[in-house]
């Protein structure tokens, strides 16, 4: 009988007649025998890419889930409650007989589709063994050898292997046999000898005979691949079942440069990945499915931290497509969103120039741990020495690489090589361990976060650390106060007094601990002196006055690094006053020079006035508030004080003297600095400028959702209050600080009254069968 025809007939359903049966008579002394699916032995080298030394022997390999089943087998995360096997002797001819066994799952829930497709019930299941059991007993019964030389397992589709076994046996942590890591996959070897087929990834294989003794789920399926398999090994075709499919048994980290191709049809985006997670959580969450070498990109913020999100490149598109299928899969408690991504998007985060880079991760199956927090002043042999003798570095200094700005400056980080599991676990035991008088990091990291730390720090410059005497900016009005800061006098600002000058906004993130959630999105300002350095003071605005109390109440006195700081409670009003220039104490307020009265208002001169075009590039960064005491020069006979304000694109860095080149980070906020001009300068701009109006207090008042099920999303919320014309912005979720989300939401409404109308109305309505309760916040 030809294949075409066959898989016609098993394509689309039809039944073969009783003379077509003869077309078996390729193996007139058909033998059955009794053995488990592992009772072969075997070498195959599974190590090996795509390609191992034939097999003698094909273990035809069938397994269903709690759910979904066909083409979609695995995409709902559902556990295997079926396999069914039989074995094909190659060589000569022979077949064994169908073995079928029910795995016991976790959960006994089952689908309507596999209640209908596989007739099987939750009372079976429950005395089936679970799927540890089955497999401890394949392996066992590998003892009993029938003569084989090896064997191979055969599955109609790759998803049996990749989405079900490898991600389920990951979960429960079991060791799957090595037989499980190589296989055929029939539908690739049928395109083989049949191109005109179609796709093998859209070949099907479904019932061919209509016999009432093998009705039962998986035996029917089994037995048709068995028929195929012999089709294919006869005339015309004598096909050679010899190019396997492999599964990795492990991640490689590696390097990747810029100028390296990288196929959009290969990369996806993660997200909601938790943020202690490594490149190897990731390629265990994709098990089963082969990530390219160095595949994992995982992405940071701009203080340098994983922000739950990561860029993986797969081998091919066929293992990408599969791993969007696990989209909204579990990585722990946590549901982690894939998407397609962009080769460009995995160079940006992964890629690399950096010769240095390139050598230090040139060496293979390395295990890379992050240092920070090193002193300015440590070597490599101190390094070593606090690492100690019980984890040793690869290669001694070669396997340590220092992080440094461009002018040589160190940054207080560094990364190290280990040569294997155990001498990393020992260096993360001195987490937090003191060198010198300050107190070591270490994590673990991956080859593309060198990538991405390396070309942060290291990338040239666009501006000098103090930026050129910028021009008068004659097409900007004068401001009183800076735009986007609100002034009121609410106390929902905290100040920071007394901070480290090397501290940066990721050490008051780390210093504030769980009420970084109560923090307002660029709601963290720096306060510069007139050097463009750090002037020991922070302004943070909370979401409200009680958390802003909460935080000085808990945070007082508090340590950072070498140093504790002071914090106080202030408003919005007051931190303007100290960002323009006044000062803020114990006794009250002093405006700023520039609401001082005076008779003859003076000039500044922090800056000379000197003619020049305020580049470009700078438009790319967001500049940190600049403290500016202003000298008073000779009085003048100016009518005004002359202060130009200068737009959002003038850049200086909120951390000068440590991170000169690098911009804000983007919790930072988009605010103004000021700079003396010459009075005669701006006059005639300011005068021709529309008088500014000052941003009036925003309306709108906030309610609290307590008692919200996990799940409920924004939609659930605007639909709770439907009626009330809210946007998707207006609500705002509330996470704890292990970014699981807490089951409160801040609503913002239009006004005070309609907040309350709205609680009055609302409270202790149901969604998803959980009462509500809503509170109207201060």
């Amino acid at each position: 009988m030809n294949p075409d025809l066959l898989y016609y007939f098993l394509a689309h359903n039809k039944p073969i007649r009783t003379g077509y049966i003869g077309a078996v008579a390729i193996c007139p002394a058909l033998t059955f025998t009794n053995q488990p699916i592992s009772a072969l032995p075997r070498d195959i080298d599974s190590k090996q890419g795509g390609r191992t030394k034939a097999s003698d022997t094909l273990v035809v390999f069938f397994g269903a889930t709690a759910g979904a089943n066909g083409g979609k087998l695995g995409s709902d995360e559902r556990e295997l409650i079926l396999l069914v096997w039989q074995i094909v002797d190659l060589h000569e001819n022979k077949v064994g007989k169908l073995q079928r066994t029910l795995v016991q799952p976790d959960s006994l829930d089952l689908s309507e589709q596999c209640k209908e497709e596989t007739g099987l019930t939750a009372e079976e299941l429950c005395k089936a063994e679970p799927l540890e059991s089955v497999l401890q007993q394949s392996v066992s019964a590998e003892l009993k050898s029938l003569g084989r030389s090896s064997y191979t397992l055969c599955v109609d589709g790759p998803q049996l292997i990749r989405q079900v076994l490898h991600p389920e046996a990951s979960k429960k942590n079991l060791v799957l046999p090595e037989c499980f890591y190589t296989f055929v996959d029939l539908k690739k070897e049928f395109h083989k000898c049949c191109p005109n087929a179609g796709p093998a990834k859209d070949l099907t294989l479904t019932s061919m005979l209509d016999s009432a003794v093998e009705q039962e789920a998986g035996l029917r399926e089994v037995k048709n691949m068995v028929l195929l398999i012999l089709h294919l090994l006869a005339e015309p075709y004598n096909h050679n079942f010899s190019t396997f499919q492999t599964v990795n048994y492990k991640f490689e980290s590696g390097a990747c440069s810029k100028t390296e191709a990288v196929d959009s049809e290969t990369v996806i985006r993660a997200r909601g990945l938790p943020w202690q997670s490594s490149d190897q959580d990731i390629a265990r969450f994709f098990k089963g499915l082969n990530i390219a070498k160095g595949g994992v990109a995982l992405c940071l913020n701009a203080q340098g931290r994983r922000n739950g999100e990561a860029l993986v490149r797969f081998i091919n598109s066929e293992h990408r497509d599969m791993a969007l299928d696990r989209h909204k899969h579990h990585m722990g408690n946590r549901y982690i969103e894939v998407y397609k991504a962009t080769g460009e998007e995995f160079l940006k985060i992964a890629g690399g120039t950096s010769n240095e880079v390139a050598q230090f991760l040139s060496k293979e199956n390395q295990v890379i741990i992050r240092m920070r927090g090193l002193p300015f002043t440590a070597t490599p042999q101190d390094v070593l020495g606090f690492l100690g003798q019980d984890s040793p570095v690869t290669d001694g200094t070669e396997g340590l690489l220092f992080v440094k700005y461009p002018d040589g400056r160190p940054t207080g980080d560094a990364f190290v090589l280990f040569a294997c599991e155990e001498y990393a676990q020992n260096a993360l035991k001195k987490h937090k361990q003191i060198l010198g008088k300050r107190y070591i990091e270490l994590f673990r990291s991956t080859a593309a976060e060198v990538q991405q730390v390396l070309n942060r720090y290291m990338s040239t410059p666009l501006i000098s650390t103090l930026p050129p005497p910028p021009p008068p900016m004659v097409s900007v009005p004068v401001l009183a106060t800076p735009p986007f800061i609100t002034t009121g006098s609410t106390r929902d600002c905290i100040r920071l007094r007394g901070l480290p000058y090397t501290a940066a906004i990721e050490d008051i993130l780390e210093f504030m601990g769980e009420h970084t959630i109560d923090i307002k999105p660029h709601g963290v300002h720096m306060v510069l002196n007139q050097q463009g350095r750090p002037s020991g003071d922070a302004f943070i605005q909370m979401k409200s006055a009680d958390r802003a109390f909460m935080v000085a109440q808990k945070c007082h006195k508090k340590m950072m690094k070498d140093r504790y700081v002071e914090v106080f409670q202030c408003s919005t009003e007051e931190m303007s006053f100290v960002l323009m220039g006044g000062t803020l104490n114990r006794s009250g307020l002093s405006p700023p020079p520039c609401k001082l009265p005076c008779l003859s208002p003076p000039t500044y001169a922090a800056f000379p006035a000197t003619p020049a075009m305020l580049p470009t590039e700078a438009a790319l960064y967001q500049p940190p508030l600049l403290a500016t005491p202003r000298t008073p020069q000779a009085p003048t006979h100016n009518p005004a004080p002359a202060l130009a304000y200068y737009s959002p694109q003038l850049y200086m860095n909120m951390n000068m003297s440590y991170t000169a080149y690098y911009p804000s980070p983007p919790v930072s906020p988009s605010t103004v600095s000021y700079f003396a001009a010459p009075p005669g300068s701006v006059a005639a701009a300011v005068a021709a400028q529309p008088t500014p109006a000052i941003l009036p207090p925003q309306p709108g008042a906030l309610v609290r959702m307590q008692g919200l099920p996990y799940n409920a999303g924004v939609k659930d919320i605007l639909s709770f209050f439907q009626g009330y014309q809210l946007q998707a912005d207006s609500v705002l979720m509330l996470y704890n600080w292990s970014g699981q989300r807490s089951g409160e939401a801040l609503v913002t409404f239009p006004s005070e009254k309609a907040a309350r109308q709205a609680v009055a109305e609302c409270s202790n309505l149901p969604i998803s069968g959980h009462p509500i309760r809503l509170v109207c916040c201060e």
